[in-house]
């Protein structure tokens, strides 16, 4: 069984030095997908902006500067908060966005008793995953295809 943990919490997109605007959004993070973590912004309209990256990247970026290209992420001080922004670039433009290091790393110390660093791959049920795909019908005994032959494959593909 999978679970999911979850957090509402308030971003800000950033315009300027001078000004911003606040931006409802949701973290998200799924055993079913443990190296990655989701964040969706509600914008009001009934298709939410997602994002997704690596969990690696986010729990670096909350104590250094990391990533590059698509998703830049880097703590810093905004009025004397902690803060950490995070850089999203997409053919559809470029987005800065701030949000409160309590609220991000709380949520994040969450994901990580659920899955610590290093068992992703454990989470993941790999092994049971392939044995489904290989496994025999019982109604035939043949496996998921059913029995083939090398020169029933179009072109000799295989």
């Amino acid at each position: 069984m999978h679970s999911v943990v979850e957090r509402e919490l308030e971003l800000k997109l950033v315009l300027s030095p001078e000004r911003s605007i606040p931006v409802p959004a949701r973290l998200a993070y799924r055993t079913d997908d443990p190296y990655a973590v989701h964040i969706i912004f509600h914008i009001g309209s009934d298709n939410p902006v997602k994002w997704t990256f690596a969990r690696e990247l986010l729990v670096e970026g909350v104590f250094r500067p990391c990533g590059h290209g698509d998703v830049r992420i880097w703590p810093t001080k905004a009025e004397g908060r902690s803060v950490i922004l995070m850089a999203l670039s997409s053919p559809d433009g470029d987005a800065l966005l701030e949000a409160p290091s309590a609220v991000v790393s709380a949520w994040l110390e969450r994901t990580l008793r659920v899955i610590p660093p290093g068992s992703e791959t454990a989470a993941l049920d790999i092994d049971d995953g392939i044995a489904g795909l290989l496994a025999h019908h019982p109604a035939d005994g043949h496996g998921v295809w059913g029995p083939m032959t090398w020169d029933e494959f179009p072109d000799g593909d295989v």
